[in-house]
C-alpha cells in the first residue's frame, strides 16, 4: 500500500513541475521514494511464487525514474507526476511481455501484454499467433480473464484496416493478425492503492495476465 502523502506528492508535483520546487521539496521525494520501492518489494514477495519467472528481479529491476527525458519532446517539464512498476522476466528495455501497474491521477491502470513492438517482434508475434492461435484464443476466454480484461486493448492506432503481408483476409486468427500491438488493461481508483490489501488484490488480477504473459514470451524467443 502507498501512504496518502505519496500521492499529494504526485498532486503537488504535477502543479508545481520545476526544478526549484522540486529542490525545495527533496524531503518530501525522499519520502516518495522509499514509499515507492517499498510497494514494489511488497509486491515481488507476492508475485515471485505466483510466477517463478520473476524470481531474480530486484526492486532496482521495475522502478522509473522520475526525470523525464525531455531531449525530443516540446513538453520540457522536468518531472513525471505519475510512476509505474514494471515486472518481467526481461526487465525493462527488453523485449518481454510483463505486469504493469501505472499510478495516475484519473488515469491510473493496470495491464499486461507487449507493447507497441519493433518490426522483428512483430513478425514473431504473427507468425506464433498464425499457427497457435488456438492456444491465445483458449487463453483469452478462460473466465476469470474475461471477467477482469475481456480481450487485447484494440483502438485505431493499433490495428490494421488490411490484412498485415503474408495473411489472407480469410485467416481464421485475422483479428488477431492485424494488431500492432498487444497489450490489455484495466483501470483502477488511485485510492485503491492506499488500501492495505492493495497489494494481495492487485496481485490476484495481475496473474491472471501470466498465461497470455508466456505465450507472447514463447512467441519472442523463438528462432525464425
Amino acid at each position: 500500500m502507498l501512504s496518502e502523502n505519496t500521492l499529494q506528492f504526485l498532486d503537488d508535483l504535477k502543479a508545481n513541475n520545476n526544478r526549484e520546487w522540486f529542490l525545495e521539496n527533496k524531503k518530501r521525494y525522499e519520502a516518495f521514494k522509499k514509499d515507492y520501492q517499498q510497494l514494489v518489494a511488497d509486491l515481488l514477495d507476492v508475485m515471485k511464487p505466483l510466477d517463478p519467472t520473476l524470481e531474480m528481479l530486484e526492486v532496482k529491476n521495475c522502478t522509473f525514474r522520475i526525470n523525464r527525458d525531455i531531449r525530443f519532446s516540446k513538453d520540457k517539464t522536468p518531472y513525471k507526476s505519475h510512476f509505474g512498476v514494471w515486472l518481467s522476466s526481461g526487465g525493462k528495455g527488453t523485449n518481454r511481455s510483463g505486469y504493469y501497474i501505472h499510478v495516475e491521477r484519473g488515469a491510473s491502470f493496470i495491464a499486461g501484454g507487449l507493447y507497441c513492438p519493433e518490426a522483428p517482434d512483430l513478425k514473431k508475434m504473427r507468425k506464433e499467433i498464425a499457427y497457435f492461435y488456438d492456444d491465445l484464443e483458449a487463453i483469452l476466454a478462460a473466465p476469470k480473464f474475461q471477467k477482469e480484461f475481456v480481450d487485447f486493448d484494440r483502438n485505431e492506432s493499433n490495428l490494421l484496416k488490411n490484412p498485415p503481408r503474408g495473411y489472407e483476409k480469410d485467416h481464421p486468427a485475422i483479428d488477431f493478425l492485424k494488431l500492432k500491438s498487444f497489450e490489455t488493461s484495466q483501470k483502477i481508483e488511485i485510492e485503491s492503492l492506499t488500501k492495505k490489501d492493495f497489494v494481495g488484490q492487485i496481485s490476484q488480477k495481475l496473474i491472471l495476465l501470466k498465461p497470455l504473459n508466456d505465450f507472447i514470451n514463447r512467441a519472442l524467443t523463438s528462432e525464425e
